[in-house]
């Protein structure tokens, strides 16, 4: 086997395999199948990088294909965010396609099925149906009417179809084994009564396909050559292939269905369903707040597709679902952001910082670099002036050795700045330090070639001039539960897990060149973090969300509590 054999993933595997045996190149088709019932998910993220990026590696067509078979749960908006989603990733798909698409297409095979005498109309309650299913270990029983007439069968589907019967009252089935060892294959339901408006269909039709009547039959309209769905569908497989077979002409492709295995996030959840709650609750700001696991919470939040691009080729493709600790997705914007994420000063806490040997009035305009890491980023001018912000945990009157920050008698530098020495302090009724004062040294300036300016000294701040600093609300987002596998807890309910600090709200005041910074710019507030400009900026109004910090400080805060 050669090294390039074996760095590949098992689904790469399955691919190369069959071509080898026999599958043309030309032949190989994906697509990418999500149901417009919500925001796509960091979870997503994996299933549209692997298929997209099959069809890069092989050259192939991919499709976007919407599940819509539920108009009770799909909208316009979740078909919008979807593909804005995709594109933003990076990807793009061949062709756009809906699985309502192809309801004439389906209504035509499924009357095929019944005049064949492989489908029925059953019109038992669902309570019924349940309980002649069977179990695992005991095999189900025939429905009453599951020996029908073709004749009742397709009137009833008839009448099914043009909205006679009630919702839930009728349903057609596959007549296949109620003896299978595969409960999925005991007479599995095609198509439901449903009287509800379909995004596009409006009211066109009366009955839905079921899922799995869906799946197999759009990759094959489609000529899908490989299907790849996570776990949960691995029984589905019989199903697919035996629905399949009722259509398949051996002179076009056959999909081939294959899983992997799910990649859930810690500290979070990637149940659709779940994450509606979260937003119809209330305890998030709607399904892009910068707290959910959504591709839109995480662009808003100040990721970018690179990082998330680069998680998912890191966790890669396995056979066996596990929980991903979240600590790698933020290693990941970090390592991405330390890259092209200009730096800049702000300050989230403000202490004001007076130079009183500093003349009065005067400012000056001060060099500063925008990105070690990037030569091309350039610099920018910052203003300096007599009086400053520090944040507040920068300044103490006493403290030991290991406080390399501001202390009384003290010298520390001010990034791209002077260095400055702590003379005295000021503070309120309470006892609080409210104002420092302090000396410069006037030819200590950073990058000035001075003797004073090369003088070490340990402790180097950030800072905002109060004269020309511009406000800003700052959001900081944390972690939206406090325990890393919120929805496994069987005798709670993850919902009582929210991390009720997981928003902090403050005004900040950063430097003025960033009262242009337009909605989507990601910067390095220094020593602080990374923030991205939100939407909810105006031009009277600045407003950040923290990404994430400089350093995963998670763990530590957790062994504390």
């Amino acid at each position: 086997m050669s090294e390039t054999t074996k760095s590949l993933n098992f689904i790469e595997q399955i691919v190369e395999e069959d071509l080898v045996n026999g599958y043309a190149k030309d032949e190989l088709r994906f697509r990418f199948p999500p149901e417009p019932n919500g925001y796509l998910h960091i979870g997503h993220a994996s299933s549209i990088c692997l298929n997209f990026g099959l069809g890069l590696r092989y050259n192939a067509p991919v499709n976007l294909r919407f599940d819509d078979t539920n108009p009770a749960k799909e909208e316009q908006e979740f078909v919008d965010a979807i593909k804005k989603d995709v594109e933003w990733l990076g990807f793009k798909w061949d062709t756009e396609r809906y699985a309502s698409d192809y309801f004439q297409q389906l209504y035509d095979w499924a009357i095929e099925l019944i005049k064949k005498g492989k489908a029925y109309v059953d019109d038992q309650s669902s309570e019924d149906m349940a309980a002649q299913k069977g179990t695992p270990t005991e095999p189900g029983t025939d429905s009453p009417n599951r020996n029908r007439s073709v004749e009742e069968n397709l009137d009833l589907f008839e009448k099914m179809k043009n909205g006679e019967f009630a919702e839930g009252s009728h349903v057609l089935r596959a007549k296949i084994d109620m003896a299978s060892s595969n409960m999925l294959m005991r007479d599995p339901i095609m198509y439901r009564v449903l009287h509800k408006a379909h995004h596009r269909t409006n009211t066109d039709w009366c009955i839905y396909p079921m899922y799995d009547w869906t799946h197999g039959e759009s990759d094959y309209i489609e000529q899908v050559s490989h299907s790849f769905c996570t776990l949960e569908f691995a029984m589905h497989r019989e199903l697919y292939n035996w629905f399949l077979d009722q259509v398949y002409d051996e002179s076009k492709v056959r999909p081939k269905q294959r899983e992997f295995a799910r990649r859930n996030l810690s500290h979070t959840v990637v149940s659709k369903r779940k994450l509606a709650q979260l937003v119809e609750k209330g305890v998030v700001n709607g399904w892009d707040d910068p707290r959910m696991p959504t591709i839109s919470g995480l662009r808003r939040r100040g990721y970018t597709p690179e990082s998330i691009r680069n998680f998912t080729d890191t966790i890669g493709i396995a056979k066996r679902d596990n929980l991903i600790d979240v600590s790698l997705l933020e290693f990941q914007i970090r390592n991405h952001l330390n890259k092209v994420a200009p730096r800049v000063m702000g300050v989230l806490d403000p202490l004001k910082v007076v130079i009183t040997n500093y003349p009065e009035g005067e400012e000056e305009w001060l060099d500063a670099e925008n990105n070690p890491e990037d030569e091309s980023a350039g610099s920018r001018k910052v203003p300096f002036s007599r009086e400053l912000y520090i944040e507040k945990e920068d300044f103490r009157e006493e403290a030991n050795k290991k406080f390399f920050r501001l202390k009384l008698g003290k010298e520390v530098r001010l990034k791209n700045a002077y260095i400055i020495k702590a003379e005295s302090c000021t503070k309120d009724a309470e006892g609080n330090i409210i104002e420092v004062q302090c000396t410069y040294d006037p030819k200590s300036k950073s990058g000035s070639g001075t003797e004073e300016s090369l003088r070490k000294v340990k402790g180097t701040l950030h800072w905002v001039s109060i004269k020309h600093a511009v406000e800003a609300e700052v959001r900081l987002y944390d972690r939206l539960f406090t325990d890393e596998s919120p929805d496994t807890h069987k005798d709670k309910d993850f919902m009582e897990f929210i991390n009720p600090d997981s928003l902090e709200v403050i005004t900040g005041y950063v430097e003025p060149h960033l009262k242009e910074a337009q909605v989507g710019d990601r910067v390095q507030f220094q020593r602080l973090g990374y923030f991205c400009v939100d939407p909810d900026t105006t031009s009277d109004k600045l407003v950040f969300n923290r990404t994430v910090g400089l350093r995963d400080s998670w763990a530590k805060i957790q062994e504390k509590k």
